[in-house]
């Protein structure tokens, strides 16, 4: 009897490890196939534009001429094109795509346009807007925007309005006047989604206009809003359809900064632009410094830090953004930014709109150091010398940063984007946005570029929009830190810690990312727990285990599920599908740490801030700041911007003829005596001014980082530098100062034609 017994003993054994071999094969097949899910996902999207025009021969024809025809000219209209970009706008050359946008525009075709933040989006229908008969309606999303372009257009003596809740009787009255009987010249309109959607009066008057030949283009800035797979979904975007099937005749546009190829598909089929020409810019902005640093458990410490930062990178109040996670925590963070002595104010959408707008006027107008905002505060910002955007917290996505952090630097000059992100941010983010289209899966995508330690941060962006990747010239903390990368691998933590919350799921129970944390620390000191657990426990500190339980919610082997209370939705840490590879020991888990150099003294400068730093460029500053407050109350930068102060600086025009030649015969007509006396005045008080250290070459050539560490300080060239530029730099200073000696005037005015095709300079007007 014992015999047969363990006989059939030995038979359910067999059949046990046979049991346990299919499993293994099916959990790797399993994980093989989620793999391939994830690949063939994010292919189909990428195809799926290509694929929709495929199906249909409008469109093949549609994107062969879009792709073969010569957007570039000669067109009837480029003479006049060319002299108001100078003598309007006072730019005196375009930037990438903006001339084959504004001819494709004026040719009467509908057109998408994805450009970089900074790249001159507003131009490519400002321009073409006065070069046309009629009116110009302008479709934006933000309050700040739109009074920000039509204070700027204003000041230009450009006919400019908009129709917003901020907008007087008496002005939506003339508005309405100039719609529907063209009593008085009105080249842009700009207006809020919401009122298309809901005002059946301005769509009667615009309907009136159109009837009448006056609706010459338009426009529909932030266009990603239109999509569900968008970052910043806004429904009454959907309604704008409307427009095109009303005025099919009227050309359209529609711009974003950033869009897959998933949204660029959902935008045109919301628009009806099905048919239409796309231009697309590079994503990358070379003059900008990305940064992740690790973030203090203790909220007072982020606070001094960010604090620090700020006063000893930007010492002559060079302006910035923080941005922070929840209107509380905007209030909290401004207010002890003030007590440590850094001028911000808190913007967000409870404010009322007048006290909102008026911190917003502050701070452009550089009374205001720092604003404090909500994502409230995330499109459309107009400054183009913001020198630092501070992420307090984590965006939502890899295309909300993208666009936050686009708000740095959109003068071209070097800027610095810095993020704070530690694991325990990632929960209350999580329970916000896992009701959303890949709500969560754009979130642990914005997790996975916070966590990257040996790979170039830029890269991250390049994968995400589907573009070729670039070099990252020493523009990333990763890239221009180095040092040795550390691994340490803490399976055996982290199947513990799976275990742990298969023992609370058996019992029915639930738990948080940061109770987990604590209930895995102690229960190793419990009555029955083993010396493995207690010296597991020992091995890694309570930060360490924060990042392994983050690893395991990226990888899969936990996920997060969400509850409803009467006042928040909560996350709670589950096991995920691949829970059982890492038990079986078919799935590693280990941390990377850096080793060596440090981040905390890197800062970023440019030659071109030398000239900046100068007595005459000051005193244009200065006069800048004065005529804005006469003209208005406008910003500085719609009076002079900071390439054209530098500009200036370095030519030191003489006569008012001179002057137009840099900021055409709009702006010299409004500025140009004044500027001509500042200028006189300051050479004939202080000879120094004659001289400016260096010559002048494009910030994209001159940034360097400054890396501080145990009191030494090692500077490192940008590695966009050519082969011939970086044995420049171990001249001596003396053969340095012979070769500037012998550089000719020509040559400096050339370089002053270049730095603008290079550069992103101000978006006031473009």
């Amino acid at each position: 009897m014992a015999q047969e017994v363990d006989e059939q003993l030995r038979l359910v054994n067999k059949e046990l490890i046979q049991v346990q071999e299919q499993l293994d094969y099916l959990l790797e097949r399993q994980e093989t196939l989620l793999e391939q899910q994830t690949e063939l996902q994010c292919l189909l999207d990428s195809m799926c534009d290509a694929s929709k025009e495929g199906n249909n021969s409008v469109r093949q024809k549609d994107a062969a001429e879009s792709s073969e025809k010569n957007w570039t000219g000669p067109f009837r209209w480029n003479k006049e094109a060319d002299s108001t970009l100078l003598n309007v706008f006072g730019i005196s050359s375009y930037r990438t795509n903006q001339r084959e946008i504004v001819n494709a525009v004026l040719s009467g075709k509908d057109v998408v346009v994805i450009m970089a933040a900074g790249g001159g989006k507003s131009l490519c229908y400002q321009l073409p807007a006065l070069l046309s008969n009629g009116t110009t309606l302008i479709v934006s999303p933000l309050l700040s925007l739109i009074q920000d372009q039509v204070m700027g257009l204003t000041a230009l003596g450009i006919p400019a309005a908009m129709l917003t809740s901020v907008t007087s009787k008496e002005q939506e009255k003339t508005v309405y006047k100039s719609l529907e009987k063209g009593e008085s010249e009105l080249k842009l309109l700009y207006v809020t989604p919401e009122k298309i959607a809901k005002s059946k009066r301005f769509m009667s008057k615009l309907e009136k206009c159109n009837h009448a030949g006056r609706l010459s283009i338009i426009a529909i800035d932030e266009a990603h809003c239109c999509s569900q797979w968008g970052h910043d979904f806004r429904p009454d975007y959907k309604n704008l359809g409307i427009l095109k099937k009303q005025f099919p005749k009227v050309p359209m546009i529609a711009l974003t900064a950033t869009a897959t190829a998933r949204v660029q598909n959902d935008l045109r089929e919301m628009l009806q632009i099905r048919s239409c020409v796309k231009f697309v810019s590079s994503i990358n902005r070379p003059n900008l410094f990305y940064e992740v640093r690790e973030k203090s458990p203790n909220a007072q410490n982020v606070i001094s830090e960010i604090a620090n930062f700020i006063k000893q990178s930007y010492k002559k109040k060079d302006s910035g953004i923080v941005y922070c996670y929840s209107r509380k925590e905007c209030e909290q963070v401004a207010k002890e930014l003030g007590e440590q002595g850094i001028a911000a104010a808190y913007y967000h959408a409870d404010m009322e709109p007048h006290a909102r707008s008026a911190v917003h006027h502050r701070w452009s107008s550089n009374k205001l150091q720092v604003i404090v905002g909500t994502v409230a505060f995330g499109m459309g910002i107009n400054k183009p010398d913001v020198r630092f955007v501070i992420h307090h917290s984590l965006s939502k996505s890899l295309e909300t940063y993208y666009q936050e952090s686009g708000r740095a630097g959109r003068d071209g000059l070097p800027s610095h984007c810095l993020l704070y992100f530690k694991p325990a941010d990632l929960p209350r983010h999580s329970s916000m946005v896992f009701h959303e289209h890949a709500g969560l899966t754009n979130l642990y995508s914005m997790v996975r570029f916070c966590q990257l330690k040996n790979e170039c941060r830029r890269a991250a962006f390049f994968k995400h929009f589907g573009e070729q990747r670039q070099e990252c010239n020493g523009m990333c903390d990763n890239c221009v830190i180095g040092g040795d990368i550390a691994e340490k691998d803490v399976t055996a933590h982290a199947q513990s810690i799976v275990l742990a919350v298969k023992e609370m799921e058996d019992c029915d129970k639930k738990v948080t990312l940061l109770q987990l944390v604590d209930l895995w620390k102690s229960r190793a000191h419990q009555a029955g727990q083993t010396q493995t657990d207690l010296q597991l426990a020992k091995d890694v500190k309570k930060q360490e285990v924060e990042q392994i339980i983050l690893q395991l919610l990226l990888d899969g082997v936990l996920k997060e599920v969400f509850q409803h209370t009467a006042y928040a939705t909560n996350s709670y840490v589950a096991l995920g599908s691949l829970y059982q590879s890492l038990l079986h020991g078919k799935r590693k888990v280990k941390l990377e740490f850096r080793q060596g150099i440090q981040t905390a003294g890197i800062h970023v400068g440019s030659a071109l801030q030398a000239i900046l730093d100068c007595d005459l460029a000051r005193e244009l500053d200065r006069l800048r700041d004065s005529l804005a407050q006469q003209h208005n109350e406008v910003f500085p930068y719609t009076i002079l911007s900071s390439q054209q102060i530098a500009q200036l600086t370095v030519q030191k025009p003489r006569s008012v003829a001179q002057i137009e030649k840099l900021l055409g015969k709009r702006k010299t007509d409004l500025f140009g005596k004044n500027v001509l006396d500042t200028i006189i005045a300051c050479l004939s008080k202080n000879p120094d001014c004659h001289t400016v250290a260096g010559d002048w070459v494009s910030p994209k050539d001159v940034t360097s980082l400054d890396v501080q560490k145990a009191g030494k300080r090692k500077t490192m060239s940008s590695a966009s530098m050519s082969s011939s530029s970086a044995k420049k730099n171990k001249q001596t200073d003396a053969e340095r100062s012979k070769e500037r000696t012998k550089t000719s005037k020509k040559d400096k005015a050339d370089d002053l034609i270049c730095i603008e095709d290079s550069a992103s300079e101000d978006d006031d007007f473009a």
